[in-house]
Formats: C-alpha cells, sequence, structure tokens
C-alpha cells in the first residue's frame, strides 16, 4: 500500500473521532444528568436514619420545593410526606405532621400508611376519636394493617371502650399472629373490660341521677310571693302589737 493511501485513510479515521467523540460526550452528560429533589430526599433520609430530624424535615421540604415529577413519577414522593411526618412525629410536633399528612392525602388520598401516621399524631394530642376514625380510614384501604389495628385499640382503650379495643387487639393478632405488643395488650383490654361496668347500667346511672335531680329541684323550689306576704315584716308587728 502507497504511502498516500494510508495518509488517507488515517486521515479518515481522525475525521470519525472528531464526530463519535462529541456524541459521547453528549450521550454521557445525558445520562449523568440528576434530579434536584431526588438529590435532597436522599439527603433527608440519611439524616432521618441518623436520628437528626430537624434537618431531615428541611430537606423534606427543600425537596417539596423543587421540582417533584421526577420523584411523582418514581413514587418517592409519598414517601416524602410519609417520613416527612415521622420525623415531624419524632419531634414532638404533631400538628405539623398533621398538616403534612393532611397534604400529602390530597395527592395520595386513603393511603394507609399516611392515614394511620396522621391517627398517632392525633393520638399524641389528644384526640382519641379523631384518631379511631383516621385508623379506620387506613384499615379500609388495608384491613390486615396490624400496627393500624393495635393503634385504633390503643385510642379505644382511652375512650373507655374496651370491648371494641379487644376486637382490634385480636384483628391485629388474626393478620400478625405472635405480635407481642398485641397480645400484651389483648390482656391489658380484656382484663379492663372484664372489670368495667355493662354500659347498660352506665346509662340506667345517668338517667337516674338526671331524674333524682330534677325531683329534687321541684321540691325545694318555692313559690313566688308577693305584696305584704313576706315573713320578716310580718314578725315585726305582731311584736308591736304585744307592746301594747
Amino acid at each position: 500500500m502507497k504511502r498516500g493511501q494510508i495518509l488517507g485513510i488515517l486521515a479518515l479515521l481522525l475525521v470519525c473521532a472528531i464526530m463519535v467523540f462529541p456524541a459521547m460526550a453528549a450521550n454521557v452528560t445525558t445520562t449523568t444528568t440528576h434530579d434536584v429533589a431526588t438529590d435532597y430526599y436522599n439527603y433527608a433520609e440519611l439524616a432521618l436514619a441518623a436520628g437528626n430530624y430537624t434537618e431531615a424535615v428541611a430537606f423534606y421540604d427543600q425537596a417539596l420545593g423543587s421540582n417533584t415529577t421526577m420523584i411523582n413519577l418514581d413514587g418517592v414522593l409519598l414517601y416524602v410526606y410519609q417520613d416527612k411526618s415521622y420525623a415531624q412525629i419524632q419531634q414532638g410536633n404533631y400538628t405539623g405532621a398533621i398538616a403534612t399528612l393532611d397534604t400529602g392525602l390530597t395527592v395520595y388520598p386513603g393511603d394507609e400508611n399516611l392515614l394511620n401516621n396522621k391517627g398517632y399524631a392525633q393520638y399524641n394530642l389528644g384526640n382519641y376519636a379523631d384518631a379511631v376514625n383516621s385508623y379506620d380510614q387506613a384499615l379500609a384501604s388495608d384491613a390486615n394493617f396490624t400496627t393500624a389495628l393495635i393503634n385504633k385499640g390503643d385510642a379505644l382503650q382511652k375512650l373507655g371502650n374496651y370491648q371494641d379495643a379487644v376486637t382490634a387487639y385480636k384483628a391485629a393478632l388474626a393478620s400478625d399472629p405472635g405480635n407481642t405488643a398485641a397480645t400484651t395488650k389483648l390482656a391489658v383490654a380484656e382484663k379492663a373490660a372484664a372489670s368495667a361496668p355493662p354500659v347498660t347500667l352506665i346509662v340506667i346511672a345517668v338517667v337516674v341521677v338526671i331524674i333524682a335531680a330534677g325531683v329534687a329541684y321541684l321540691v325545694t323550689r318555692k313559690a313566688p310571693t308577693g305584696g305584704k306576704a313576706q315573713e320578716e315584716p310580718d314578725k315585726q308587728a305582731a311584736m308591736k302589737k304585744n307592746k301594747k
């Protein structure tokens, strides 16, 4: 092969290389493009795992403040709301957690984990009836959600509804046989239910008290008086007559 032909081939290869390398570089740039919201979410998860709840909440907020299109498509947005509320609960910020969960529920209505977290926050605020309602909504999505069943039993016990608490704990054991928390709390609820007076007796006692109070009021009530029928002036008049 002549020298000129060799140089021509080398020149051709060089041109091909110049054309191919930029294309490869462009492909590398495209594949390494990352999502800012995802980055913040990952930072938040690391902070959460380390127990740095304040830092985690801040990163979750930054994730939510970014373009959430990608994390929504990946299903990560649900975990942003769920894990942020968990961090707030660990901080004792139950009101903030409920606000986070309500926002999340507008995007994921009926999600059992968001509803369970909301019930837990309500329980810690002393809103036991609201907590039971949230747990019921969670169980409507997943009837075998063991954690929600146990939490519901706890809230029912706070309301003094021991028999329904027993039912909730038994359902938890049916979904997760051998669950230690459910077993322990079931024993407590059964003992409380056995010692508590029946609801009918409580109702009857309340009715009797109300009737008794009404009768006492009618007996002690004085009829209205008027004119000179008041007792004290009459006594003074009698004393004057005796002096005469």
